[in-house]
């Protein structure tokens, strides 16, 4: 009677590749270092949770390692790439996802407020950028990665979200150019601009979760704003991404894909 053959297991589509995700201690960043460490890759979890951060990575594998990083922080993001050279010397992906949640209109902002939500949201991912592009240049050439987590609100209008909105559509452009920068040196760099998906980002200043709002479920839903008449989930975003971290998006930089369940087809 012939043997039967074990099941096959998924290709590990990215082993050998070492990937840096910032803000992976939880929600999209998680999901994202989550997918990256199934197909193989060693992942660095970098959050400003250093507790949180060791967590995710210990979940992950013995591949992955926390990092604490503050990413508005010249010093912290200088000892995050410190890190991945002892430890790799190289690095292959880059995943700028690390930003905070604002909601703040215009007749309420401060240039203060402005400055600390851009200092994060805008300015970390070119910082983080700069400290890692030395590691990306000496990792695998056919795999080097930047992919940027951008929003919808990067490439929409949206009320009470100026410094927010503002910040991500420079991170919109901010993927162009650099895609511009480095294609002669076969580095790719992309962006994901995700709609509402449903992270503890979502929850609202009472504490409420959007997606439970009546607002959200009548017209987003019910009248079908968002097409496919649900909010994401952060496994929504990890699987795009890891298409444009992959070998099978090696004709694809200065992207935007925006992964919004079609929201951004209705208006």
């Amino acid at each position: 009677m012939p043997e039967t053959e074990a099941p096959s297991r998924p290709a590990r589509r990215l082993a050998g590749r070492v990937a840096v995700v910032t803000g992976a201690a939880g929600g999209i960043g998680r999901a994202i270092a989550a997918r990256l460490a199934a197909e193989g890759a060693a992942v660095v979890v970098a959050d400003i949770d250093g507790a949180r951060a060791q967590a995710t990575a210990a979940a992950l594998g013995p591949a992955a390692i926390g990092a604490r990083t503050d990413i508005a922080d010249e010093a912290s993001v200088a000892a995050l790439a410190a890190v991945v050279e002892a430890r790799f010397g190289r690095c292959e992906i880059l995943v700028n996802n690390a930003a905070v949640t604002d909601a703040c209109g215009f007749g309420d902002l401060t240039f203060a407020h402005y400055r600390r939500v851009t200092a994060i949201n805008q300015d970390g991912a070119i910082r983080v950028t700069l400290a890692m592009l030395p590691l990306i240049r000496k990792g695998e050439a056919a795999g080097r990665r930047i992919l940027n987590i951008a929003s919808i609100q990067g490439v929409r209008g949206a009320r009470d979200s100026l410094a927010y909105g503002t910040a991500k559509g420079a991170i919109v452009n901010f993927t162009r150019a650099l895609a511009c920068d480095l294609a002669d040196e076969g580095i790719l760099v992309n962006a994901l601009a995700p709609g509402f998906i449903d992270t503890p980002m979502a929850a609202l200043p009472d504490g409420s979760h959007e997606h439970d709002a009546a607002w959200f479920r009548t017209i987003y839903v019910a009248h079908g704003r968002i097409p496919l008449r649900r909010g994401g989930s952060p496994e929504d975003i990890a699987g795009p991404a890891f298409f444009l971290c992959s070998d099978d998006a090696r004709y694809v930089t200065g992207q935007v894909l925006l992964a919004d369940g079609g929201l951004s087809a209705t208006f």
